[in-house]
């Protein structure tokens, strides 16, 4: 994994910094070389947000002196990546398509070491209603790696901000466990929170958490932006969001390519839809602040318009996104192609993009023009001429 760092950024707007990680498996070890890159450009988050791989990368994060986080990321990414080597007697895409395609059945056959292990007897031999039931695979390895990488009394202890997202499985309502929210509750994070982000179905077991049974929050929403956005309206917010699947993408001809195409749309975030709606609000709230300035002064003191004063105010945002952009070689299954290869390759892209986009001085600039929220990414030419770019 790619240790190098980056020049010293440009000193970041006034604002808060807040890293949002998006669901992907095998794919957040593009989440971790990006945070290796955040802190190497001066970036310190005070906030991190994820769903899924993102939520146990943000724990690991959050849950951590920052001297440790780096290391500690790599640890658990070494441990869950598969020993077998890419060392091919034939080069080329399709020679490592194949090795791609193999590893991750490999995967799925005997589990990933301190992630998950299959059930024996398989499911489908389980008593209906049995825990065991329910699911291809057994998560008890994670509690322990999580046990063991995070400290989960420095997240208790407010040090950093984490919030985590998961679904109810009877509700279908959305939840996000949220230390900060916790504290004023008297609760405390845990490892099943993490756990629970986490648990896809039907490859994972549901978490119970104060009675309730919760599957990973990328069935419902696959990125935490939105929670982000809500809980905090009057400090401004820089953001970096660190997505693993991406929306856009080339029309499939083949049926591996198809299904892969249907899981990046079905995963990834609706970024664009977040800032429309943002700048719809935005565009409100100017309209009001505009009348209220144009109302003569008997009504300006009107409990009203000072309601409505208040709820006019807002906070700027500025979004870095970065997206994984996927290889020729890669399929359906490179969200549990847990070789060492294909994670040490999204590691060292996930540092790569951060470094091109610590390039642009202006993306760390707090937004311009009455703008209150601006989101930038990096759109590529060709890997030696990237070209960041403002989505409007």
């Amino acid at each position: 994994m790619d240790s190098s760092d980056s020049a010293p950024a440009t000193k970041p707007i006034d604002a808060q910094r807040v890293l949002v990680l998006q669901g992907g498996g095998a794919l957040g070890s593009y989440q971790a070389g990006a945070f290796q890159a955040l802190c190497a450009s001066g970036f310190e988050p005070e906030w991190v947000a994820g769903i899924s791989i993102g939520a146990i990368n943000s724990a690991i994060i959050a849950g951590n002196d920052p001297a440790k986080r780096v290391d500690r990321l790599k640890e658990f990414w070494n441990m869950v990546s598969s020993p077998v080597s890419w060392n091919p007697i034939t080069p080329g895409e399709r020679a490592r398509s194949l090795f791609n395609e193999t590893s991750a059945a490999l995967i799925a056959t005997f589990g990933v070491p301190g992630f998950f292990a299959p059930r024996i007897p398989p499911a489908p031999l389980w008593p209906p209603g049995s825990p065991q039931s329910q699911s291809y695979y057994d998560t008890a390895p994670l509690k322990k790696t999580l046990e063991h990488l995070v400290d989960f009394d420095r997240i208790n202890d407010l040090k950093m901000r984490l919030s985590v997202g998961a679904v109810g499985v009877t509700s279908g309502n959305f939840k996000y466990f949220d230390n900060f929210e916790f504290k004023k509750l008297g609760k405390k994070i845990g490892p099943e929170h993490i756990m629970a982000s986490g648990a896809l179905p039907p490859g994972f077991p549901s978490v119970v958490i104060d009675g309730e049974h919760y599957w990973d929050g990328g069935i419902a929403s696959n990125t935490p932006l939105d929670f982000v956005l809500d809980e905090e309206t009057s400090r401004d917010l820089l953001i970096f969001q660190v997505d693993l699947f991406s929306a856009r993408g080339d029309l499939p001809v083949t049926l591996l390519e198809a299904a892969e195409r249907e899981k990046d749309i079905r995963f990834s975030s609706r970024t664009r839809m977040n800032t429309d709606k943002n700048k719809q609000i935005h565009n409100a709230r100017m309209a009001v602040r505009d009348l209220i300035g144009k109302l003569p002064d008997y009504l300006k003191n009107d409990p009203s318009v000072e309601l409505l004063r208040k709820a006019s105010k807002e906070n700027t945002v500025t979004v870095v996104h970065l997206i994984y952009k996927s290889k020729n070689y890669e399929s359906s299954s490179k969200d549990y192609d847990f070789s060492h290869v294909g994670v040490v390759e999204h590691w060292n892209a996930g540092a790569r993009d951060v470094h091109l986009s610590m390039r642009h001085k202006e993306w760390l600039e707090r937004p311009q023009s009455g703008e209150t929220m601006v989101t930038y990414d990096l759109a590529w030419e060709d890997a030696k001429s990237p070209e960041g770019k403002k989505k409007e």
